[in-house]
């Protein structure tokens, strides 16, 4: 560790804040979702909103009242996704590095650390469409990502927890493929259905 070395965020990190950083796999799941939502599920749910309307009141229509609920739904998310994606400043971890930039964590970095019971763990630096904390995949605006960003293999960093400041010490940085989990067509996507439900009786 390098001695009297002891990083903290400074107030209002990152200036950047508005930037959309990805990852280019995490931009593809992005893409291959806004793909599905417009081209397959959109279409699919319109065609239930007008089956839904041939069969009489519209006011108590179920079928049609969840169909123009989830057509709202789904048009808000193809909003966001187009925008996310407009935004993106794809970043690629595999990309050649020099000078700091291959020794320090920026975004994409991998970096493994230990805590002060010297619990050590391993996390990615990624966007904030890309987290997943189940494969230790973090935001780089998160608190723990502000305070790794810029630190190298021996700096002491400190974290600004709910519980108080935590101090961790960077043991090796690197930067390697980061693996996101790719888009799935939800269980349940109305694209996926072979036929429109058949009418409901009235009781």
């Amino acid at each position: 560790m390098r001695k009297g070395f002891t990083r903290k965020p400074q107030r209002g990190e990152p200036a950047t804040r508005g930037k959309n950083y990805i990852t280019p796999s995490g931009l593809q799941r992005l893409k291959d979702e806004h793909r599905f939502l417009l081209t397959r599920e959109r279409p699919a749910m319109t065609k239930v909103v007008a089956w839904a309307a041939s069969n009489g009141d519209r006011s108590e229509n179920a079928d049609y009242q969840y169909g123009k609920r989830r057509l709202h739904q789904i048009d808000g998310r193809i909003r966001f996704l187009t925008k996310r994606i407009d935004a993106a400043e794809v970043v690629d971890p595999e990309s050649p590095r020099a000078g700091q930039a291959a020794t320090r964590a920026f975004f994409g970095a991998t970096v493994r650390y230990a805590n002060a019971a010297g619990t050590e763990r391993v996390v990615s630096i990624v966007g904030t469409d890309e987290v997943d904390l189940n494969r230790d995949h973090i935001s780089w605006v998160s608190p723990l990502g502000r305070a790794l960003i810029k630190s190298a293999a021996g700096d002491r960093v400190a974290l600004q927890a709910p519980g108080g400041t935590e101090y961790l010490i960077v043991l090796e940085v690197r930067y390697e493929r980061i693996s996101v989990e790719p888009f799935r067509e939800p269980p349940g996507a109305e694209a996926s259905a072979n036929e429109l439900p058949r009418r409901r009786q009235s009781t």
